[in-house]
């Protein structure tokens, strides 16, 4: 009788096909990660009051701004991956390199700050939408989200943390979700898109401004580039430049489509997060919104209860992913310029410096929850110094994936270049119109 394999397939001596799960595992979906992850911490609970009060305040004519964001986003957020993978460096690493060690420190002291205080914003925007949602203490929550936050990246290997926040991606589904509950004027919403009608004046340019400096933010960067060094090192790989052309070829391409699928992911959804409000919130006269929270709440009265719920769901699904791409930026930024081990697969006793740079700022940001500072002041002046570390970043970026020096034959293509010195030149703009006086 002719011997059959282990994996039931075909006959021995024959050349034997690939099984179904070998082909499901090897995949490109089954390898999304740090593109997917990093597009939708972007859509934290502070970028979602951003988008909720342009919705709110402006209707559909805020909605073009996402077609525009993406392939500016999607530029900058590929070559953070292309850094990370090709010099098996993160991004912090990769600029005290090549730069004076003065201008990553700089960058990374401003980092840590407006981490800080974007992760205040989002624990205040996340307790108080878990109050809304369960009738439990506002602090008492956003302790609970604290530990939780916490204790998974202090204490949960890489491998399997990551596939926790994987999951946690499909949380920005609700978002689409909201849209089938509530009337949604098609033909409007598309024409809108492309032919807005709004007054250029200082209100809406400033709006501008903020949805701007939510989507193309410094933490992002860092974030990327160490993530795929986080899975080169899961997957014992090498640094692309030291690999052949063959798996670099690979390598760059599952790069591609997974951040421009990531970032579409996480554009789409904030389009229709200012959709749902501006169909919802603005038709009803609702014009301000200052947190998450806020936008929640007041869907609640017009768009009905199972609206409210998927819209807070959303919120704190994002937050969890939100909080630990924001305080593990910083930590691996602070751990790359002092030399530290770091990585969240290392143990916490063989990576202590950069797990308390994660624990310190994730602290911090709960300790402002106690204080006089209103965590909304403290998004604002996150945003300012985001605003101050964009653009100087995004030129270091540009040049660092234009440097065969860095990049040896992986340099960014000229599309992208392109596309990063637009996304640079527009920030630049927008940098200076936050610091002009109202």
């Amino acid at each position: 009788m002719a011997s059959v394999d282990r994996q039931g397939g075909g006959r021995a001596g024959k050349a034997q096909r690939p099984s179904l799960w070998s082909r499901i595992k090897n995949h490109p979906l089954a390898r999304v990660g740090p593109g997917l992850i990093t597009g939708v911490a972007d859509d934290d609970p502070s970028g979602i009051a951003t988008y909720s009060q342009a919705g709110a305040q402006f209707g559909l004519n805020m909605l073009w701004t996402m077609p525009l964001c993406y392939p500016l986003m999607s530029a900058v957020q590929s070559m953070c991956g292309r850094i990370g993978r090709v010099t098996g460096k993160g991004l912090a690493d990769n600029i005290k390199t090549a730069f004076h060690p003065a201008v990553v420190r700089a960058v990374v002291v401003l980092l840590l700050i407006a981490n800080t205080l974007n992760i205040a914003a989002d624990l205040a925007a996340m307790g108080e939408v878990a109050k809304l949602v369960t009738g439990i203490n506002q602090r008492l929550m956003t302790l609970v989200f604290v530990v939780a936050t916490l204790g998974l990246q202090i204490f949960v290997p890489y491998d399997r943390y990551v596939n926790f926040l994987k999951w946690l991606t499909l949380s920005l589904l609700t978002y689409a979700a909201v849209l089938f509950v509530v009337h949604v004027p098609w033909g409007s919403v598309l024409l809108t898109t492309v032919w807005p009608h709004f007054k250029l004046d200082a209100t809406s340019s400033a709006m501008v401004v903020a949805i701007f400096g939510t989507t193309i933010s410094p933490y992002l960067f860092f974030w990327q580039a160490s993530e795929e060094v986080e899975d080169m090192r899961a997957d014992g790989g090498r640094p692309l430049a030291k690999s052949s052309r063959k798996v670099a070829a690979s390598e760059l391409r599952r790069i591609k489509w997974d951040t421009w699928g990531g970032m579409f992911y996480s554009n789409i959804a904030a389009y229709f997060i200012i959709l749902a409000t501006a169909v919802t919130l603005h038709v009803a006269g609702v014009t301000n919104i200052n947190t998450a929270g806020q936008a929640a709440s007041a869907l609640q009265p017009i768009a009905g209860r199972f609206a409210f719920l998927l819209f807070a769901l959303g919120i704190l699904g994002v937050g969890m992913i939100g909080v630990p791409v924001l305080s593990g930026s910083a930590a691996y930024a602070v751990a790359e310029v002092m030399s530290w081990p770091q990585g969240l697969e290392q143990r916490p006793q063989d990576a202590r410096g950069f797990y308390g740079v994660i624990a310190v700022s994730v602290l911090l940001a709960l300790v402002i929850q106690y204080s006089p500072i209103n965590p909304m002041k403290a998004l604002f002046w996150s945003a300012v110094i985001n605003g101050v570390v964009a653009v100087p970043l995004m030129v270091v970026l540009i040049l660092l994936a234009s440097k065969k020096s860095v990049m040896g034959a992986f340099t960014a293509s000229r599309s992208l270049i392109i596309l990063g010195w637009i996304a640079t030149a527009i920030m630049g703009a927008a940098a200076v119109w936050m610091m002009v006086p109202s």
